[in-house]
């Protein structure tokens, strides 16, 4: 095969004997898109561009592709330029060995399926010894070739012929020829495609608990003997599987019917009809063996390296839009804050924000140790909220988190109170981040001022947390690491992203999110604007050291600067299209300033009249839809939550109680929801509505307030049972 020509996208493009097939094509085919959107959507990516950047404002070039569709691009270009590459080693080995003919080229060439290319490659893949290779250094692959042809009459007659002082007698001949036709049968392309269709349709994952281990392993009860078709078990139930398995209680099987498969087997190498029985009954043996030996462990790995790539991709996907919903959950916006940490013996730690987030003062307020000190708490809060202004109240959702929103209730302040979960808030205040920004404050100060700015702006503080610590997801310690970091990291991108960042208060952390940035240059926006005051306009991010055309090009359009002399600077309308607003301003005899301000002006734009060969009509509705409201956050307004005042713990609950609730969790068999007791309940996905629900997701959201029934509490499991069903 001829190597990779160059070309100016940097796409590889294979030119094979009998594969013409371009790389846009082959993803056409695979992802179902039209070819001509793949190949705008690579060349842009090669070409440094980011999926936000591309799909806000790149939809000319990639006929309107979303983010999905254009990460789907992404993905699968690089796996098919891996595969690719995969093929020409292949190819090389086999060639070098003097073995590629003109028809095992053909296949390696057809074939996108990287399974199919590898399973071609089997035969030729050098090996370590095996009990086929010291047969064929014995001389027996001519009678292993005589008994696969089964013709031969007197088989013992032509065994014996083979007989030498590596090989003593008939059976030792028998044995080292059927160890050959083994390996070939099991290596034998077809045949272990039959083998996976068979796995495919009918293989059964088995768990049963290991000996000795039923008391240690409790908690994987539920597997002890358990039995499922592989393609209908649910993620959440493999994950839990291989756990088991690998913390040593469980030992776990997958296969289908062991004769049905050698049934096939035999259809395949056997000649039913041949007069050479003794030849049959050598190859019918030798499939026995190949498949037991040989290829029933190769597929079974195969299907459980498989089955839990797409049990993870199906964790990771739940996980991803759990984030993403919880990044998008409704911010307060810029308010000065009272933030408090609840504790018992430790004391609630209480911190003062202002409306950007900053430090204002720090406190410690004893409630539950003596009446004195619950007075002077009383003060403290009442000096705080008096002497900076305070507009809203966040309390934290964990340990002594009722208890104190009950005092702060109280106190009458007339502030809203709002409860904000902890996940994740211990790792934020122990991170380098936290250290950063607060180098002499106590980890508790820190905890408490991310409690108040995630009410303020959950987006802008989460992104400092791994998002694997801020528990929306499950199994995520059991996973592909790499695949779910990435998957996360492209969410929280996204988000960032979809909502925009403010140029003058965006911490360096948030910024390295921006389509084109990085730490690096997040850093440097932050260094400049230390050094220089705040910006005025787009244009001078220009002025950042290292920040050049092409990273201008990728972060501007989602850089916001609040009160900018041009309100363009404070939307998503990107400064290369300005000279477009500034044409539509100037045709109806109107500012920019007043074409942003009055809608009977932008009324009177007709989008049609600015169509170019690089500005189509979607960008131009996109700025139009932008100028109503530029800058607007894409996020729902905040609203206050109030738990039941009669339940303060899991002893408060009976069945039949209906209460108010907010989902913290989504899995794939329901949603959790926090109902005030420190303890979350589950609502199963049949308890979520009064019909059929296959996808929770479709029901709730994470943060979502609902209405809530109790249906069971099992004190010793700690276990809630839930009902939407009111």
């Amino acid at each position: 095969m001829s190597q990779p020509a160059s070309n100016p996208s940097g796409r590889s493009i294979v030119a094979a004997s009998s594969q013409e097939s371009s790389v846009e094509q082959r993803l056409a085919r695979q992802l179902g898109l039209q070819a001509r959107s793949i190949a705008a959507t690579i060349d842009l990516l090669t070409g440094g561009a980011t999926v936000p950047f591309i799909a806000r404002y790149r939809k000319e070039a990639t006929g309107q592709l979303d983010e999905i569709q254009i990460g789907q691009i992404k993905e699968a270009h690089q796996k098919l330029l891996e595969l690719d590459k995969r093929r020409e080693a292949i190819i090389k080995s086999i060639d070098e060995q003097g073995k590629l003919t003109s028809d095992l080229r053909r296949k390696l060439d057809a074939t996108d399926s990287i399974t199919e290319l590898e399973d071609l490659y089997l035969p030729y893949k050098q090996k370590r010894k095996t009990r086929a290779s010291v047969a064929i250094e014995r001389g027996l692959e001519p009678l292993a070739n005589l008994i696969m042809l089964q013709r031969e009459a007197n088989l013992e007659r032509t065994a014996q012929r083979y007989v030498t002082d590596a090989v003593p007698g008939i059976d030792e001949a028998l044995q080292g020829a059927r160890d050959i036709l083994a390996e070939r049968i099991s290596e034998d392309a077809d045949a272990r495609q039959r083998i996976r269709n068979l796995f495919e349709r009918e293989a059964i994952i088995r768990s049963v608990v290991k000996k000795g281990k039923a008391e240690e392993g409790i908690k994987y009860k539920d597997y002890y003997d358990f039995a499922e078709p592989l393609r209908r078990v649910p993620s959440h139930r493999l994950l839990a599987i291989r756990r088991g398995e690998a913390e040593g209680f469980l030992n776990v099987s997958i296969g289908p019917d062991e004769e049905a498969a050698i049934e096939r087997l035999e259809r395949q190498f056997v000649v039913r009809y041949s007069s050479a029985a003794d030849c049959m009954d050598q190859v019918a043996l030798a499939v026995r063996d190949g498949y037991k030996r040989l290829l029933k462990p190769s597929i079974e790995t195969e299907f459980d390296n498989l089955s839990k790539t797409k049990a993870d991709a199906e964790a990771i996907k739940i996980f991803a839009d759990n984030l993403r919903q919880l990044l998008l959950s409704p911010p307060l916006g810029p308010q000065r804050v009272l933030a408090i940490d609840p504790g018992y013996r430790t004391g609630c730690k209480t911190v003062c924000l202002d409306a950007q987030g900053n430090l204002l003062a720090d406190a410690v307020l004893y409630l539950f140790q003596s009446e004195a000190q619950k007075q002077q708490a009383i003060q403290i809060v009442q000096k705080l909220v008096v002497n900076h202004a305070i507009e809203a109240i966040a309390i934290g959702n964990g340990t002594a988190g009722r208890e104190t929103e009950e005092f702060i209730q109280s106190l009458q302040l007339g502030k809203p109170i709002f409860m904000v979960s902890e996940q994740g808030a211990s790792v934020y205040s122990a991170s380098e981040v936290a250290r950063e920004e607060f180098p002499d404050r106590d980890v508790t100060v820190r905890g408490a001022v991310s409690i108040g700015r995630r009410l303020m702006d959950p987006l802008a503080e989460l992104v400092k947390i791994d998002p694997k610590s801020i528990g929306v997801g499950q199994y995520q310690h059991d996973v592909d690491q790499s695949d779910l970091k990435s998957s996360l990291d492209t969410v929280v991108e996204s988000c960032v992203n979809q909502v925009g960042v403010s140029l003058n208060t965006a911490s360096a952390y948030l910024l390295r999110y921006v389509s084109g940035l990085g730490p690096q240059l997040a850093g440097n926006i932050v260094t400049y604007r230390a050094q220089n005051g705040p910006f005025t306009s787009r244009d001078q991010l220009k002025k950042v050291p290292r920040l050049g055309p092409k990273a201008f090009e990728q972060c501007a359009g989602f850089l916001r600067i609040e009160g900018a002399k041009n309100p363009l600077d404070n939307s998503a309308v990107h400064p290369e299209r300005y000279a477009v607003v500034e044409q539509m301003a100037s045709d109806i005899k109107s500012s920019v300033i007043d074409l942003v301000r009055k809608a009977e002006l932008r009324q009177q734009v007709k989008p049609e009249r600015y169509v170019t060969d690089a500005v189509g009509l979607p960008t131009l509705r996109d700025i139009l839809n932008e100028l109503e409201k530029p800058g607007r956050d894409p996020r729902e307004q905040l609203s206050v939550f109030e738990y039941d005042d009669r339940i303060r713990s899991v002893d408060d609950l009976h069945e039949g109680m209906v209460l108010n609730g907010v989902v913290t969790n989504i899995t794939a068999f329901g949603a959790f929801v926090d109902i005030g007791v420190k303890q979350d309940g589950l609502v199963h996905v049949s308890q979520m509505a009064n019909h059929y629900v296959s996808d929770p997701k479709t029901v709730v959201k994470v943060y979502q307030k609902v209405r809530v029934k109790v249906l069971e509490v099992d004190k010793s499991r700690k276990r809630i049972a839930l009902s939407m069903k009111i």
